[in-house]
């Protein structure tokens, strides 16, 4: 049983926006708090790929931040649950933790319409 692959979890329509974003976290070996700000690559109903010049452990609890107008729409604690190491474009799969009732209605349903509001001026 130790070779079975965990299954992908995926569920819901993820939307290609880029929001900004602020994550941070404790890391031991600078023995303090990093505070990173990058944007979203897509955003589901339980979290997002986020584009951040510093990666945080995969396993590791971060505080997300989706910022608009400088200010913060929503925060959470999130699980980090991938990485993609492309030093072009270093990308960190994150779950939210707690809060998934307003990340849907703050930050994926605003998605939603963004993406939706994009697609309509390409038609126009």
């Amino acid at each position: 049983m130790g070779g079975l692959k965990s299954e992908e979890r995926r569920i819901g329509t993820r939307y290609a926006v880029h929001l900004p974003v602020r994550v941070e976290w404790d890391d031991e070996s600078v023995g303090g708090q990093v505070r990173v700000e990058g944007e979203t690559q897509n955003v589901g109903p339980k979290g997002a790929l986020v584009y951040l010049r510093r990666l945080p452990q995969v396993g590791s609890r971060v505080r997300l931040a989706v910022l608009e107008d400088d200010a913060t729409r929503f925060e959470a604690v999130a699980e980090v649950l991938r990485l993609e190491r492309d030093p072009a474009q270093p990308l960190a799969a994150l779950r939210l933790l707690d809060a998934e009732r307003e990340w849907g209605e703050m930050v994926w349903e605003w998605a939603a319409q963004l993406e939706r509001q994009a697609e309509d001026e390409e038609t126009e």
